[in-house]
């Protein structure tokens, strides 16, 4: 192994411990031992342009053990992306070197990590991004996805999906490095599993390569084997040393303890100032690059640039030969929607919105090339067969379709999507049962955090899933997911957009509203039951075009006694219970569609007291929680909900006991208004 790679190694190590020395918090040890992959990685494997971080067709680096974050700040510090301040300022206030990494595309930084186990998911989201644009535009963009995963993300239960999804669909342009030190956080490994690891991914249908994780032959020999795989994708299990460097004061080892995992190694038996002259730095000025490292580094820098600017003169040569295809090319990579009319899909009279949805997803299907659909074994169901009848599943070598058939996963589908949005040039939508949102949560904040704009599709969004009983029916489920529209990200804007509209127009514009968030997630909320349409007094479409202020008046009334304010189906239960108001005791009821709060707060306060005039009595319905509603109804009113989960019969009988009637709502509104 040449002094100087061994020299850059030991220059990563001793910065990751000098961050979290400073910082008094963090995790050295890992760094420590992925040292060694990492330099020879991006130092002979990694095809990117340093002058031009967001080219589209660089490989990309997925971590998913974001606690190693100081591992991929050292790296990109050595090769110019982070400026010494930034690696002294690690973890503190306004820093660009958070504790766990933050999607930072300039500096190198492909994804946002901490949750174990998502960040190499998203990694095979990007791999599937990659195979579905090359299957359309050639494999001139034969560019990787790397990942890099620790032993808890192999343990956590995403996993699974993540390493049987990539290998059913032979993901072969997906190389993953499993830092393999036997240590995590409170014990060792062996006290937790027992596994073969090794042939867990053989059985998914993975290539597998052993190796010392600090010898730089075998990491090259297993980098290269990776590239040069066809059918599958590649696992290579490094066996590494936590700590890897570590010695005491006196200058005994003191490598491989668990107690280095997660604190600054001062506070184990190792030394830190023995520890860095042991790797030979500069014990005075910790956060130097070392002088040879620092060349080598500036010619490694020289050489990416010109590697890159031919890989950039053959797709400019691609491009002027194909030029109708790279005008394509251009606008799926700028998030550029075609023109799109979602008046002209049509749907038959009182259809279930899931229903309207499966319309409007045959017709995206046949007008938006660069969407990828997935559901979680529910697509006969969860209504996007409406776009799959139009196109095929991905398969193994044949990335010409558009569905994914994800099979039951919905944590690993979710975090899927995420990564194919973080790829760029792909839309991702994914769909399950809403109940089943729960298991998606963890992903959906991820989507949030990043800012992502994945389309999630939820139905069977009420207690009317009927006979399935309390497991399938959603009652918490809407409160839980309008919590993220209250939530800021770091733009400064609500973090998710949730949607539950109230008949097959609304449906049609709540997909017009999803396609055209490229800023955040959204989420749709759709009844497994027909809803009868609501009434217009011109085209339906156009004046459900209103619900993209959030929420808009369905019926008007001059000087009305009460407002009457739902979602979903529960709009077309108040219309019947505003018809018996007027006919049994002559009050008027004004009913208001309010499919996401979140945007109806976004409209001026003008805007918002014209639709829920603040001086009058207000009724709230909802198939939830009472909290759903409770801030649009103000103390001026009351909600009618539910606080129990909920029973297994038909649909209609449970709308009788629940309560979800005209009748019920004359009774809850007289009440209201004695």
């Amino acid at each position: 192994m040449s002094k100087i790679n061994l020299r850059a190694v030991d220059n990563i190590r001793s910065l990751a411990i000098s961050m979290v020395e400073q910082a008094n918090s963090g995790h050295p040890g890992g760094p420590m031992g992925g040292a060694d992959f990492m330099h020879i990685l991006y130092s002979e494997f990694l095809n990117f342009d340093p002058s031009d971080m967001a080219w589209p067709f660089r490989d990309r680096f997925f971590m998913d053990a974001g606690h190693l974050s100081t591992l991929l700040y050292a790296q990109y510090y050595l090769l110019g992306n982070y400026k010494k301040e930034d690696i002294k300022n690690f973890r503190q206030w306004g820093s660009v070197t958070p504790g766990h990494p933050e999607v930072d595309i300039e500096r190198g930084i492909e994804n946002t990590s901490g949750p174990l186990g998502q960040g190499h998911t998203m990694g095979v989201g990007a791999a599937i991004a990659a195979k579905f644009l090359a299957a359309r535009f050639g494999y001139w963009m034969n560019h990787k996805i790397y990942g890099f995963i620790s032993d808890g993300g192999v343990q956590e239960e995403i996993s699974q999906g993540a390493g049987r999804i990539a290998g059913h669909l032979g993901l072969n342009n997906f190389i993953m490095f499993y830092d393999a030190n036997d240590v995590q956080l409170s014990t060792m490994t062996d006290e937790v599993t027992s596994e073969d690891t090794a042939k867990k991914y053989e059985a998914w249908g993975w290539k597998v390569a052993t190796i010392d994780g600090h010898n730089h032959d075998e990491i090259r020999k297993a980098l290269k084997d990776a590239n040069n795989e066809q059918e599958k994708p590649t696992l290579i299990i490094g066996k590494t040393i936590m700590g890897k460097g570590c010695v005491t004061e006196t200058g005994a080892n003191w490598e491989g303890h668990c107690e280095l995992h997660g604190q600054p190694i001062g506070h184990t038996g190792a030394d830190f100032n023995a520890t860095l002259k042991n790797l030979g730095a500069d014990v005075n000025d910790p956060f130097a690059k070392y002088a040879d490292v620092e060349e080598f580094y500036a010619s490694l820098l020289e050489n990416k640039k010109v590697a890159a600017a031919a890989k950039k003169a053959e797709i400019s040569k691609w491009r002027s030969d194909n030029t109708e295809l790279a005008e394509k090319l251009d606008g799926f990579l700028a998030g550029k929607l075609p023109a799109l009319n979602f008046e002209s899909i049509v749907n038959k009279p009182g259809l279930a919105t899931r229903a309207a949805s499966a319309n409007v997803l045959g017709y995206l299907a046949q007008n938006v090339e660069n969407m990828i659909v997935s559901s979680a074994d529910l697509s006969n169901s969860d209504k996007t067969d409406g776009f799959l009848k139009n196109t095929h599943a991905l398969k193994k070598n044949d990335f010409s379709g558009a569905f994914l058939q994800a099979g039951v996963a919905e944590l690993t589908m979710s975090a899927i999507a995420n990564g194919i949005a973080l790829h760029g040039g792909v839309i991702p939508v994914v769909a399950t049962f809403f109940v089943f949102s729960d298991y998606m949560k963890p992903a959906i904040r991820m989507s949030a955090i990043q800012e992502l704009p994945v389309k999630y599709v939820w139905t069977h969004d009420a207690f009317r899933v009927g006979e399935d009983g309390p497991t399938h029916q959603p009652i918490e489920q809407e409160a839980q997911i309008r919590l993220l529209e209250k939530l800021k990200n770091h733009s400064g804007d609500p973090c998710f957009m949730a949607l539950r509209p109230a008949d097959s127009a609304e449906t049609n514009v709540a997909w017009k509203m999803a396609m055209e968030n490229d800023k955040t997630p959204t989420g749709l909320i759709l009844s497994r039951q027909g809803i009868k349409d609501l009434p217009a007094a011109t085209s339906r479409y156009k004046e459900a075009l209103a619900a993209e202020k959030g929420g808009y008046t369905v019926i008007e009334a001059e000087n009305p006694d009460v407002v009457l304010i739902a979602n979903g189906s529960e709009v077309a239960t108040l219309i019947e219970g505003a018809k018996l108001l007027q006919e049994r005791a002559n009050i008027k009821a004004k009913v208001v569609s309010v499919p996401s709060e979140g945007i109806f707060r976004l409209q001026s306060k003008a805007y918002q007291e014209s639709i829920i005039p603040s001086n009058k009595p207000a009724f709230g319905l909802t198939a939830g929680l009472p909290v759903n509603l409770e801030g649009l109804v103000g103390n001026n009113g009351k909600v009618f909900g539910l606080d129990h989960f909920g029973y297994s019969a038909p649909a209609t009988v449970l709308d009788e006991k629940f309560g979800f009637t005209g009748e019920n709502v004359f009774n809850q509104v007289t009440e209201l208004l004695k």
